[in-house]
């Protein structure tokens, strides 16, 4: 078997597996905290529909929701086929996106409760405005607390990555399976773990790198 060559072939998945986490980390952090912020807000009606969201979103299988993206979508009344997704990369993306904010969302929600309500009323003394105290006391404070758990959910992101097989795109695992099945053995599958364990390795790495730094400046602050 020539190892090399196996390994240029999967390395071709496993650049659409990155591509995918890229994407989706970018995409679905930010969302989250957005979602977060307006669970905070006073308007009623918006911070139900927010939690009726995540609800859904994390009450409902994600290869549900990546199939109904991708092949229920077109089939809405009126509106499907003008907000059909065709390509399957770009659906995986959305769909894995909007799941995953619901998620961090939670993470950051979480992360708001955790700060001492006495930092804002020593904000408060101290003369800064609402946003002020939010971005420069509790927002850093929020983010330390919360990083672990977007570890962890990260981690689980790559992994979940193998999913997009449903809608036919040829990530990392996708193309191992066609190797198994044109070189009659398990090799490429042991391949593929190793990269995964290697891609986990690395974002693990980062994480701990990024909770040092706001461990530090939160305690030097």
């Amino acid at each position: 078997m020539d190892y090399l060559n196996l390994l240029s072939v999967l390395m071709k998945g496993t650049g659409t597996t990155i591509l995918l986490f890229l994407i989706i980390i970018a995409a679905s952090i930010p969302l989250g905290m957005v979602l977060t912020l307006l669970m905070r807000t006073h308007i009623k009606p918006l911070v139900w529909l927010v939690r009726a969201y995540i609800f859904i979103m994390r009450g409902t299988p994600l290869l549900l929701q990546l199939l109904f993206i991708y092949f229920g979508v077109p089939f809405l009344p009126v509106i499907g086929k003008y907000i059909a997704i065709e390509s399957r990369f770009w659906a995986a993306v959305v769909a894995f996106s909007l799941n995953y904010a619901a998620y961090f969302a939670e993470i950051f929600r979480g992360g708001f409760l955790a700060v001492d309500k006495g930092q804002h009323e020593a904000a408060k003394v101290l003369g800064l405005s609402k946003s002020q105290t939010l971005f420069h006391v509790v927002f850093p404070q929020m983010i330390r607390v919360a990083l672990p758990s977007v570890s962890n959910e990260s981690m689980i992101l790559i992994k979940d990555t193998a999913l997009v097989y449903a809608v036919g795109v040829i990530d990392l695992l996708e193309t191992a399976k066609g190797q198994v099945n044109s070189l009659a053995s398990v090799t490429p599958y042991l391949f593929a773990a190793v990269i995964y364990l290697l891609m986990n390795t690395i974002l693990t790495l980062i994480f701990r790198q990024l909770e040092k730094r706001f461990h530090f400046e939160t305690a030097g602050s």
